[in-house]
């Protein structure tokens, strides 16, 4: 059975540790999954233990990470949703989430994410959240917009090498929607 330590009413929250390692090669693994987080739209296994490391360490660092997600009934992992730093100085994380691809267009993508901006803003007390997409990503410019957030900028992401439509969700945008 796993722990989740935040919940939603069929979704459920771990951390990720070394031995998830299976379920990061099944969603990293997957060039649907990656097509529009890397510049060559696939990782290697190599590239996905370094990715899960990489979450580990930001957890470890920052209490944070794009969190391993679960169906709370079944306990099967759908893929990541969580926060990351972004610009620590002025109090903002950066929100990202990563779904298998059988998972898609079932409404878990916004139940996980309103779920992570619910915990930014109540619990960890940021000032705002982040987000930008692959600018090919149309389904996760309909998820941010539908989100509540207002776009700000295009910025250079170095994995993808492209400017990605940039996003910011300030405090009082959230107050205001709650």
């Amino acid at each position: 059975m796993k722990k989740y330590f935040i919940s939603t009413e069929r979704l459920g929250f771990s951390i990720w540790n070394d031995n998830d390692l299976p379920d990061a090669v099944e969603l990293w693994g997957n060039t649907e999954v990656t097509k529009f987080i890397t510049a060559d739209g696939k990782m290697s296994e190599e590239q996905i233990k370094q990715r899960l490391r990489k979450e580990i360490d930001i957890y470890n660092k920052y209490n944070v990470q794009y969190w391993p997600i679960y169906i709370a009934e079944t306990n099967e992992n759908i893929g990541c949703c969580g926060l990351r730093p972004y610009d620590m100085e002025k109090n903002i994380l950066e929100i990202g989430i990563h779904l298998k691809e059988k998972y898609w267009g079932k409404g878990y993508a916004r139940e996980a994410c309103l779920e992570v901006i619910k915990y930014a803003f109540e619990n960890l007390g940021v000032d705002a959240i982040f987000v930008g997409h692959n600018p090919k990503n149309t389904a996760s410019a309909k998820l941010i917009k539908k989100l509540g957030f207002t776009y700000t900028h295009d910025e250079f992401y170095a994995p993808t090498g492209l400017n990605h439509p940039s996003y910011l969700m300030k405090r009082e945008d959230y107050e205001n929607k709650i």
